[in-house]
């Protein structure tokens, strides 16, 4: 893959006391790393390092002139291992259940170690990729300064849990594992109301309803281009988010967190639900200053963070457009 790099981190020892190499494969983008402050975003589940360019997912949010500036940031973004994006054999892990969320976040950590990295202006990520970013945040309290989970949670609701645990179901017995998790899953990430506007029970043919058609259409692309082995982990690593889990209660261990924290939900989400952000908000605002939230409208549910883009955007400037008045400060005293 194109500007595709590797960290090596050996004999790690994971939270089932399990033993593994991992090459840790990642992207930056932007200015060079150590030039400028890093973003560290974090894929969501059948996402990938590779942010913006051709087939960037984020292209919509980051890059040149955009909400987090390319030209003032420097952006890096691992693959989850066994994601399959880095094409390593060696890194798709069977025994999937051996790994937690938790895990990713120290695998991160030592990469960033690694990288010399003493400090993130942010980590950011939707979904599974939110709850890691949670759990770097509990890990390191002292790295981040800006934490921004999105349409997630610091922990996997027993709903989510749920849903983990029939998704885990259908990639074990499916005769056609990726297509049906997937077409099961999209269920999820939508809602009702957003499929009937996308759809108006309108048809493809005698046979078959358009809402069928795309399913069968986001089941089958997925499984062009992900792996089972791929897919089982990733939604281990869903149902396994819990930055309490070891540790004391919540209001404890997340009060620890030195960087703002910017809790972003959204109000159909029918997955990572808004009342459980919300009440987040409300109990660690008792004990924490610098903690925010903000709630993006939509009728798309769960997949709202990869559409509406000019509200995330309206809330993520404010934070990001600091790197910029800080330059304008420092050129002002210079001056």
């Amino acid at each position: 893959m194109e500007n595709l790099r590797y960290i090596n981190i050996s004999n790690y020892t994971s939270d089932t006391d399990k033993h593994a190499t991992v090459n840790l494969s990642y992207q930056t983008f932007g200015k060079p790393l150590h030039d400028a402050p890093i973003v560290l975003v974090n894929h969501a589940l059948t996402g990938n390092s590779n942010v913006i360019g051709e087939h960037g997912w984020w292209n919509d949010l980051i890059g040149t002139n955009k909400c987090i500036d390319t030209n003032l940031y420097t952006i890096l973004a691992f693959n989850i291992p066994g994601n399959g994006y880095d094409d390593n054999a060696e890194n798709i892990i069977e025994n999937y259940k051996d790994f937690t969320a938790r895990d990713i976040a120290k695998l991160f950590a030592l990469a960033i170690e690694q990288l010399e990295i003493k400090n993130l202006f942010a980590v950011i990520g939707g979904s599974v990729g939110g709850g890691i970013a949670w759990e770097l945040a509990a890990l390191k309290p002292q790295l981040i300064q800006h934490l921004i989970p999105i349409a997630t949670d610091w922990k996997s609701t027993d709903w989510v849990i749920a849903n983990c645990h029939i998704q885990d179901a259908i990639l074990n017995n499916s005769s056609q594992p990726l297509v049906d998790a997937r077409m099961h899953a999209m269920t999820l990430y939508r809602t009702p109301e957003s499929l009937t506007q996308k759809f108006e029970r309108t048809k493809k043919n005698d046979a078959l309803y358009n809402i069928e058609s795309w399913l069968s259409y986001h089941g089958n692309a997925l499984e062009n281009r992900f792996q089972v082995a791929a897919y089982k982990l990733m939604n281990q690593i869903l149902r396994t988010i819990d930055i309490t889990r070891n540790r004391t209660d919540f209001l404890e261990v997340a009060s620890k967190i030195e960087g703002d924290i910017h809790i972003i939900t959204i109000n159909s989400d029918l997955f990572f639900k808004a009342d459980e952000n919300w009440n987040t908000y409300v109990d660690l605002k008792g004990v924490k200053d610098n903690v925010h939230i903000h709630e993006i409208k939509s009728v798309h549910g769960h997949d709202a963070f990869l559409i509406e883009f000019d509200q995330l955007a309206r809330f993520l400037k404010p934070i990001f457009s600091t790197a910029l008045k800080s330059k304008e400060k420092l050129v002002q005293h210079v001056a």
